[in-house]
Order: C-alpha cells, then structure tokens, then sequence
C-alpha cells in the first residue's frame, strides 16, 4: 500500500487488488495512512488455484483494474 501511495502521489494511476481474506487489514491500513486506494477484491485463497483458475480470476478483475487506472482525476 504504501508504493500504491507514493504512485498516486506521483500521480501515476493505480489499485491495489487484495484477496478477500485480508480485506479488514487493508482498510486498517487504508486508514492508517489516510489513503484511499482503488481496491479490486479478489476471492481467496490464490496459492492453490489451478492455472484455469487464476486466469478466469484475472478475467474477472481485469475491468475493473483498468477502470480504476485509467480514470480521470
């Protein structure tokens, strides 16, 4: 988080795409830093998909991924 911050800061475009399982640590963190990434939720766990499955993942986060990167301010 704190590189997607030093990004935006730079005003390059970015998001943070986090599984499921850490959704609570990553808004803990959001609001520590006082940042308010784009966040893409992804299911978890990821260590033990098949590549069939981590590609239909990245099927269905890549929209919003690009959405949220290639937004106007």
């Amino acid at each position: 988080m704190h590189d997607l911050r030093d990004l935006d800061e730079r005003g390059i475009p970015g998001c943070f795409v986090v599984t499921t399982e850490f959704e609570q640590a990553a808004r803990s963190q959001s609001r520590t830093l006082g940042f308010e990434p784009g966040i893409v939720w992804v299911p978890h766990p990821i260590q033990n998909r098949t590549a069939g499955e981590l590609e239909a993942l990245a099927d269905e986060a890549i929209d919003p991924i690009l959405a949220m990167i290639t937004a106007p301010d």
